[in-house]
């Protein structure tokens, strides 16, 4: 995500709450008030329009790169800047994902609060990673389950 204002949005966001410039949740405000709904709201729309730019960037540049290329090893180069572009472009794809079920979450008022046990994620993780749907601790268990899950195998 990049450094821009909370109040820099896309032609078509439509604000459900006018925010200070440079506005930050804060712990002393009740917990997913109004401003703090609008706040995330605001940082996951920006997310996902910079995601899509970036996808689109991707798929032109793809699109219009020359295919006749005779050196075998600028061939297997190419080949291979394509892949990872492809590898960034599929988490990208995921990650569109994610802010999409978290912008839903949001509307329906379930946003900062752990899937798992219901308890606050916390402002501080939710301002590292926007889309966390659990606390640290709940996700460090689904975590370990995961682990034991696939040592089991």
């Amino acid at each position: 995500m990049s450094d821009r204002s909370i109040n820099d949005l896309p032609e078509s966001y439509e604000p459900e709450l006018e925010l200070k410039e440079n506005y930050k949740p804060l712990k002393k405000d009740e917990y997913m008030c109004d401003e703090h709904i609008e706040y995330f709201r605001r940082l996951l729309v920006q997310w996902q329009e910079e995601l899509e730019i970036e996808s689109q960037e991707t798929v032109s540049n793809l699109q219009g790169e020359v295919r006749d290329i005779g050196d075998e090893a600028e061939r297997a180069s190419r080949e291979t800047e394509n892949t990872l572009e492809l590898r960034t472009r599929d988490r990208y794809r995921k990650l569109l994902s994610k802010i999409h079920k978290t912008l839903v979450r949001l509307q329906e008022g379930d946003y900062g609060y752990c899937e798992d046990t219901g308890e606050e994620i916390g402002l501080n993780r939710l301002m590292a990673r926007p889309i966390a749907t659990m606390t640290i601790d709940a996700q460090e268990r689904w975590e370990l389950r995961q682990k034991l899950i696939k040592e089991g195998r």
